[in-house]
């Protein structure tokens, strides 16, 4: 297992991204989903813990049959599939365990993500007291701004160093922003990667972190560059905006969509205790290197800016 904590800091609130963060979540969903690949919402509902209290709970999966190159797809089945399950005791959240997100057919791979986001610029130090580090792990500090990403995500008008916000006024970001910008706030992310395969165990891995990277930044990124887009939205705004893109995206990517219910936290309607948490931003739309799509593929058109679903459109009618 490889441990790596990564902290990313950011020109908002905590409160503010608790509302960014499930904006960013859905709309990119939405975005990289077409027929028959994408993300499917499966469950999306409330839920109690008894230690961290009120929360809510999704399971996801990942459609990403036609992405693996040509000698994958003869040995694996004709659906693949990875499952996320997450909860979200916000500010504190948890994507997975050892058994909630695994390749459909790859039952040794499991990724666990323990995060916690403060108001602060990243200098927290040990703050997740977790009894499954053992030892030193790595910390790594992610720039939205200055840290590269692959280039076939990359777009100018999401790039920090140009992007401007007109609700906020933040923005542009200059070298050295984590010091000085008002108001900051970080997230705290401890991702364990797991792949019980002798002989591939860290190639895959270390290749794993390397994907969880370059999504954290994309994800932060992208919530920082819509923030002009979800600032001002209240939760049940935005609960509602997240229940019609996900139905949306079934719809897309041709599933059958199952009765999705989105509310904020109400009675506890399970039982059972799970482990804490929720996704923060998307974990993967990438499978590890031995599936990683054709290097030489058509590229998609770009999605647009802005999704106008029906509740967005009539809030944006209202301004």
């Amino acid at each position: 297992m490889l441990i790596k904590e990564y902290r990313i800091c950011m020109p908002l609130t905590t409160e503010e991204y608790r509302v960014g963060q499930l904006y960013t979540i859905s709309k990119h969903s939405h975005q990289e989903s077409e027929k028959g690949e994408g993300v499917e919402v499966v469950k999306n509902e409330p839920h109690e813990d008894p230690v961290h209290g009120p929360g809510q709970f999704t399971e996801k999966r990942v459609h990403l049959s036609s992405k693996l190159p040509s000698w994958a797809r003869a040995v694996t089945p004709r659906i693949f599939y990875i499952t996320e399950k997450a909860w979200n005791y916000y500010p504190y959240t948890i994507t997975a365990d050892s058994h909630s997100l695994q390749c459909s057919f790859l039952p040794k791979f499991s990724i666990y993500i323990e995060t916690k986001y403060e108001d602060n610029c990243g200098d927290s130090e040990n703050i997740f007291h977790s009894d499954k580090i053992l030892g030193d792990h790595e910390v790594s500090f992610l720039d939205i701004a200055f840290d590269e990403i692959p280039e076939r995500y990359y777009r100018s008008l999401e790039d920090p160093r140009f992007f401007s916000s007109a609700k906020t006024g933040r923005g542009p970001l200059r070298e050295g922003w984590r010091q000085h910008t008002k108001p900051i706030m970080c997230s705290y992310k401890l991702v364990s990667v797991k792949f019980e395969v002798w002989g591939l165990q860290t190639r895959v891995e270390q290749f794993v972190h390397k994907v969880i990277r370059d999504i954290l930044l994309i994800g932060h990124r992208q919530a920082f560059a819509w923030v002009d887009e979800w600032c001002g939205m209240t939760m049940e705004e935005v609960r509602r905006y997240e229940q019609e893109t996900q139905e949306a995206t079934n719809e897309l990517i041709g599933l059958v969509a199952p009765a999705i219910s989105v509310s904020e936290v109400g009675q506890p309607t399970a039982t059972h205790s799970a482990p804490a948490s929720a996704p923060s931003t998307p974990l993967s739309d990438e499978a590890p290197e031995f599936l990683a799509p054709p290097k030489i593929r058509p590229r998609k058109k770009s999605a647009p800016e802005t999704l106008m679903l029906p509740a967005l459109r009539e809030r944006t009618g209202a301004e």
